[in-house]
């Protein structure tokens, strides 16, 4: 039997004591500076982070979801790469002394002095273990922490996300105005660049290939919020969308789609200038996923009062996404009181 308090353990790292055959070990995990503990999806590998004080009254058999990739299995399986080597150093700590303990005594029960009889002879002396200190945790800092608005937990996400960790699938509400947000995070952060990072960067298209890029993004944002509302709203809804197709990315119909399940007119709701100038951003959107933003038939048809010529392209600029995004977040804000 092993006499635990005779192992020398890394500061962290604490015997409990022994469960029926084996000994119970506590190893703390450090937290970053605001409080947050580190997880990591078993599945898509990818990192987030909850707020340790509430993750710690959370129940012991606790199933968490990947706010990323939605996979979902016991909360002890979400352990980051730098905590499970921080624990491995431990164990391994303690399997060492473990196992010189186990040699002592072996050897302490071999009989003493030379023997002529023998012709095998074995010394064994052990050395005193000192561990080393237990690996830190250098984690990714937190940007921004989220609260889920169903259960209220606090969490930090690294990149786009549709879960919470703790109660699944977010509201279709909260992730249409997380990714306007993060539309907004991502054309503030290309301004904040120095001047000549700028200057390069422009050359080389990229902040045109954003701005055109969150042109896209605003209208798969409404598409799935409007298709999200519209099925949870009205009881018949399959019924009504049955063969209408991608109806949701198409302004006017999904107003139609509204008023005719007997809800209010969107366009009214949004006033004439904003729902035309959301029409334009609809067709700009339009022209550079099917046409790579070379104007035709199609789009002046659509904005009347653009200048431009059938075979120009196209220019999208910081301001022109700026105003969409506003517009389509009063879009959005306009669908969620359609129905509350």
């Amino acid at each position: 039997m092993h006499n635990h308090s005779r192992f020398r353990m890394a500061k962290g790292a604490e015997l409990l004591g022994r469960r029926v055959d084996s000994l119970e070990m506590q190893v703390s995990i450090p937290l970053d500076d605001e409080g947050f503990l580190g997880r990591q999806c078993p599945e898509c590998s990818l990192i987030f982070r909850m707020n340790a004080e509430e993750y710690k009254a959370l129940p012991e058999d606790l199933t968490l979801w990947c706010v990323y990739c939605g996979h979902h299995t016991g909360h002890s399986e979400f352990l980051t790469v730098q905590q499970r080597n921080r624990l491995m150093r431990a164990v391994g700590d303690l399997g060492i002394q473990m196992v010189g303990q186990g040699l002592e005594r072996a050897f302490g029960r071999l009989p003493r002095g030379n023997s002529r009889s023998s012709s095998v002879s074995i010394t064994y002396e052990s050395q005193p273990f000192y561990p080393r200190p237990l690996p830190g945790i250098s984690e990714e800092p937190l940007a921004r922490v989220r609260t889920c608005p169903g259960c209220s937990v606090q969490y930090a996400v690294f990149g786009e996300h549709r879960y919470c960790p703790v109660c699944g699938r977010l509201p279709a509400t909260s992730v249409a105005f997380d990714a306007l947000e993060a539309e907004k995070a991502r054309l503030d952060a290309l301004e904040a660049l120095p001047h000549e990072a700028k200057a390069l960067l422009r050359e080389q298209g990229v902040f045109t290939r954003n701005w055109v890029d969150t042109m896209e993004n605003v209208v798969g944002v409404v598409e799935a919020l409007a298709s999200s509302h519209f099925r949870t709203a009205v009881p018949n809804a399959e019924d009504l969308l049955r063969g209408k197709g991608n109806i949701f990315q198409r302004l006017d119909d999904t107003a139609d789609l509204f008023v005719a399940a007997g809800y209010a007119d969107l366009r009214i709701a949004l006033g004439v200038a904003t729902w035309q100038r959301l029409t334009e951003n609809w067709a700009t959107r339009h022209l550079f996923t099917h046409n790579d933003g070379v104007v035709d038939e199609k789009y002046l048809t659509k904005v009347p009062t653009s200048s431009a010529r059938i075979g120009q392209r196209l220019v999208v600029t910081d301001e022109m996404c700026r105003r969409t995004l506003n517009d389509t977040r009063a879009l959005c804000e306009a669908l969620v009181a359609l129905a509350p």
